[in-house]
């Protein structure tokens, strides 16, 4: 039981692991285990003890967001780069991809069809000019 050690140390109270401590009141109580944080009316997150004594809940939750934000940077910059790494690496084994390769097959294909009606405006062109003599 948790309230024997009111008014005692943090030290005494947290030796149990199901107990919290709470500084401002010198309380030792029964954690909440219903709730993640305990309630403002229970104890303060400033005055809150559990685990250690050293470390209250608004540090404990600011520090674990700091190191939780670091660690989802870090691998979302290591995923990033790792892909680079792999594209570049694959498109020195293996030449240019296949979206450059549809890509230039749809330049030639323009290219062609660029050139087929030049070759028909000529060719009109020309018809014209042997109708009207101008040839």
């Amino acid at each position: 039981d948790c309230h024997q050690y009111t008014n005692r140390s943090c030290e005494e109270c947290l030796k149990n692991v199901t107990c919290l401590w709470c500084a401002s009141s010198g309380r030792c109580m029964e954690y909440p285990l219903r709730r993640i944080l305990p309630p403002a009316d229970l104890c303060e997150l400033s005055s809150a003890r559990w685990g250690v004594c050293w470390v209250n809940f608004e540090a404990l939750i600011i520090a674990m967001s700091v190191v939780g934000g670091i660690i989802l940077i870090t691998l979302g910059t290591c995923c990033f780069c790792c892909c680079c790494k792999k594209k570049s690496k694959k498109q020195v084994l293996e030449g240019p991809d296949k979206d450059d390769e549809r890509a230039a097959r749809e330049r030639e294909r323009r290219r062609m069809r660029q050139e087929e009606r030049r070759a028909e405006m000529k060719s009109r062109h020309d018809e014209i000019r042997r109708k009207y003599g101008t040839v």
